[in-house]
């Protein structure tokens, strides 16, 4: 007789019901990993909404202080420390009335939920599909409680900067100038049988498209209300916000000034690595060879297609040499896929989606055709084992493997650990080249200007949010020191002036955890294990960086002589 599991600790039962809670109040979310139960609602934006998440988070707050005179595991302590930021994280935006911005984002944006809709919930039943327009029908709604959310923005004088005010209107056009039929819904749903279709984008048509309307009527008055710089320094509590917004994604705290030498530091070392590429192809500077690759014909391609054949590729590829390095592998591989032409415009050169808790939504990278002959094809390989193998899909899809771990953790990781996140998938842009993935020299200088790119970000987001820089002045320095193309470095840019100090969690993190390696390798020399190292770096969910410093060295132990 097989002996029963043993009852989760009091702080796992905790966390579990924590994100129970959560998730009840965030329906989207429970969308995402593939939770239907919720998924005929869509989230409270209004007064109320956000009442209620206080006082969850107060709830939580004053439930955790009971753990206080337990003897707690390792894991235990972790949990409770990832809750703890969570809650931080809840009390600083609600404070900071972070509210009357938010909603203006060209790449989360509410304008954008049918889109975000297609990609997660399934229609493929009678029943899931009443819970779609049950969804549809709430959306005006919706859209009006984030129109009221800036409206009072508007009249505190915090509002979105120009550039990002412009991106959200153009994308809203284009939505509004879709016609029902041609719907991101009613397109990803093409299985439904005739009346079911009907049913749908007749649904479209009444709610969806008169929302947008009105939201992009909201937009056009909002333009002449946006703030006059690009960066939260200026507005009057924009020094608050951004130290809010660093600690957010790094969990960490960190002088801005600070972070900004660091990454003109890593520029300076990465262009003297550069410059050894660039002797070796027989270019005589690393301008000469940027300005090769901008016509060569080997570097580019006119077929959205021919793109994700090629990611698709340079996947197998990392998978093939994955087991020397990982002892663990996901139980999945991952999905490429195009973006979504209603969001192409706006979106960054290629990002990941976790799979859904259940199994029937596998990682997606998603990959920007947009104008293909604009991409640079030596950069593809670094962002493909970033986004997918052995980057975000390696690390996410295992921590949902974690069956031990609370639910809060395997699915909660981007609630408090944004730049362990990023930050492993920027170390395996590095691993890559030890594990011999970058196959001629122009792949190994893409994954160079690659790492430029991250160091960058450290520059010109405290540049941007502390030190009154302008758009261009990020423009220019992402094109000369990172090698970005025009299209690329206005979106960019535009990117890291939506989501201050998002842009610093990559580098950030990378670099704690090549610390943490570098610490290991001078304790154990040649007996240092590098599955062990991966296994456990990944092995215990996402990490706040100060969980990573304390508790890593303990768990890799070197291998047996």
């Amino acid at each position: 007789m097989s002996q029963a599991a043993p009852a989760p600790s009091p702080v796992h039962a905790f966390a579990d019901r924590a994100w129970e809670q959560f998730l009840e109040l965030n329906p989207l979310w429970a969308t995402m990993q593939g939770d239907e139960r919720w998924d005929d609602r869509l989230d409270d934006p209004g007064p109320d909404g956000r009442a209620a998440m206080m006082a969850l988070a107060e709830s939580w707050e004053a439930e955790m202080e009971g753990f206080g005179g337990l003897e707690l595991s390792v894991e235990d302590h972790i949990t409770l420390g990832l809750i703890r930021f969570a809650v931080a994280r809840f009390r600083g935006a609600h404070e900071l009335r972070l509210w009357e911005m938010e909603a203006m984002d060209q790449y989360g944006g509410p304008q954008g939920l049918m889109g975000d809709l297609a990609r997660m919930q399934r229609v493929d039943t009678p029943e899931r599909l009443e819970r779609l327009l049950a969804r549809i029908e709430a959306y005006p709604a919706w859209m009006a409680a984030h129109r009221a959310n800036l409206a009072e923005g508007v009249a505190s004088g915090r509002t979105a900067a120009p550039a990002v005010v412009e991106r959200c209107l153009t994308q809203t056009r284009r939505m509004v100038e879709t016609p029902a039929d041609r719907s991101p819904v009613v397109l990803v749903n093409a299985g439904l049988d005739a009346a079911q279709r009907e049913r749908l984008v007749t649904a479209v048509e009444a709610h969806v498209l008169p929302a947008q309307r009105e939201w992009l009527a909201m937009l056009e008055d909002y333009a002449g209300h946006a703030r006059a710089g690009d960066g939260v320094c200026h507005l009057d509590d924009g020094e608050a916000i951004y130290r809010h917004a660093v600690l957010t994604w790094t969990t960490i705290s960190e002088e801005p000034q600070v972070i900004h030498d660091y990454g003109l530091a890593r520029l300076a070392e990465i262009d003297a690595q550069e410059r050894e590429i660039v002797a070796e192809l027989g270019f005589a500077d690393v301008a000469a060879l940027r300005a090769h690759l901008e016509t060569a014909p080997e570097n580019h391609v006119t077929e959205p297609a021919h793109l994700v054949r090629l990611a698709e590729e340079l996947i197998e590829r990392a998978e093939g040499e994955a087991p020397c390095w990982f002892g663990r592998l996901p139980k999945d591989t991952c999905e490429v896929r195009p973006v979504e032409p209603h969001k192409e415009q706006e979106a960054p050169p290629a990002f990941y989606m976790t799979p859904s808790a259940d199994g029937s939504r596998r990682g997606m990278y998603f990959i920007n055709t947009y104008d293909p002959a604009s991409r640079h094809l030596h950069r593809l390989a670094a962002t493909t084992f970033h986004e997918a193998v052995p980057g975000h899909h390696f690390q996410r899809a295992i921590e949902q493997e974690l069956a031990d771990l609370p639910a809060f953790r395997r699915f909660g990781a981007r609630l408090a650990a944004g730049s362990f996140i990023e930050g492993w998938a920027l170390y395996t842009e590095q691993l890559a080249a030890e594990m011999g993935l970058y196959r001629t020299p122009l792949e190994r200088f893409g994954a160079l200007e690659t790492e430029a790119w991250r160091a960058a970000r450290l520059v010109v987001d405290t540049g941007l949010h502390v030190f009154g820089w302008t758009r261009q002045q990020s423009i220019d320095l992402l094109i000369e020191r990172a090698g970005l193309s025009l299209l690329e470095a206005e979106t960019e840019t535009d990117r890291y002036i939506s989501w201050p100090g998002q842009a610093l969690s990559y580098m950030i993190g990378q670099r704690e955890i090549l610390a943490l390696r570098a610490q290991l390798e001078a304790r154990d020399g040649d007996r240092f294990d590098h599955q062990a190292f991966h296994d456990q770096v990944i092995g215990h969910g996402s990490l706040a960086l100060t969980v990573l410093r304390e508790q890593l060295p303990g768990w890799v132990a070197p291998r047996a002589g």
